[in-house]
């Protein structure tokens, strides 16, 4: 375990109906820390998922209701736990609950826009201002934040979710510094395609496209990424693993506490080399230029 982490951890993870949320709820499970899972509707998932979870109750494990769009549901969870049920100490937030909008930039409506980034970034934002203020008072804890490649180099039809994540990679580079003098860690995960409901979930614009979009790269991205047209491949149980294993500094994870971003997938590698070089060619190119902007001295 690293130096920050007691021998177990309470982790708090929005999204546990399926997917990495599922995965890493079960992880943390069969290495005996106590997971708050959550999920918008607990009542509604399968009986059997929430006995899975309920079967570790005697370490505080449960199953509880929070729906990250509401602007109220996150501190008051939390101050639920930290000050009134049993005084629980959230180690790790895990921010995974998500969703996507599709289609071509300019068509999105304002309330498509605000409903993405209230999940995608409000949500997240709320859960990590509400268990920083204990996490600081015990100079321990970690946020992890499960981010996308479409925030890194969205492609085609991806604008708005891309834009919602590339915001809450920029609020936690920020924080990430803030935080560390008092031993609060950061992760961002970069995701690839994996094989998970995501895709299954997306939604389309409720404008229509203008016709000059037809057979355009935004309906064939798109299209191809559509339920089952989506061949992914990554997998998500493996992923999970690895992720785990950073959290808790074992594995692949020993010795590389301090990092704060994980890229995961072999297309999500692709990615970051391709911004890596096109950043480099900016540089080498106006080099000259970024340089002799300066101000004269007098």
């Amino acid at each position: 375990m690293s130096s920050w982490d007691p021998p177990k951890l309470t982790f708090l993870i929005t999204g546990c109906s399926s997917g990495f949320g599922l995965a890493l709820t079960r992880l943390a499970l069969a290495h005996s820390h106590t997971v708050i899972a959550t999920a918008r509707n607990p009542s509604a998932l399968p009986p059997a998922l929430v006995a899975e979870v309920e079967s570790h109750a005697s370490n505080g494990s449960r199953f509880l209701a929070l729906d990250v769009d509401s602007p109220t549901r996150a501190a008051e969870l939390v101050e639920q736990l930290e000050c009134r049920d049993d005084c629980v100490a959230i180690d790790v937030l895990v921010n995974n609950a998500g969703w996507s909008v599709h289609g071509p930039a300019e068509s999105f409506r304002d309330d498509e826009v605000r409903r993405q980034f209230e999940t995608v970034f409000f949500g997240p934002y709320r859960l990590a201002r509400a268990v920083v203020p204990h996490m600081r008072r015990r100079r321990r804890g970690m946020i992890v934040n499960i981010g996308s490649g479409a925030g890194v180099d969205g492609r085609e039809s991806m604008a708005v979710y891309a834009a919602a994540k590339a915001a809450l990679d920029g609020l936690m580079r920020v924080m990430a510094k803030e935080l560390a003098p008092f031993n609060i860690r950061s992760l961002t995960v970069q995701l690839g395609g994996f094989d998970t409901n995501f895709t299954r979930a997306l939604t389309r614009t409720a404008e229509p496209f203008p016709d000059d979009y037809a057979g355009s790269m935004v309906g064939k991205v798109l299209g191809s990424i559509e339920g089952a047209n989506f061949q992914p491949d990554g997998d998500h149980r493996k992923a999970a693993r690895a992720i785990y294993e950073v959290i808790v500094g074992e594995g692949v994870g020993r010795g590389k506490e301090a990092e704060r971003v994980l890229p995961l997938g072999r297309d999500m590698g692709k990615m970051m080399d391709r911004v890596a070089d096109a950043t480099k060619h900016s540089m080498d190119t106006f080099r000259d230029v970024c340089d002799n902007v300066y101000l004269e001295k007098k």
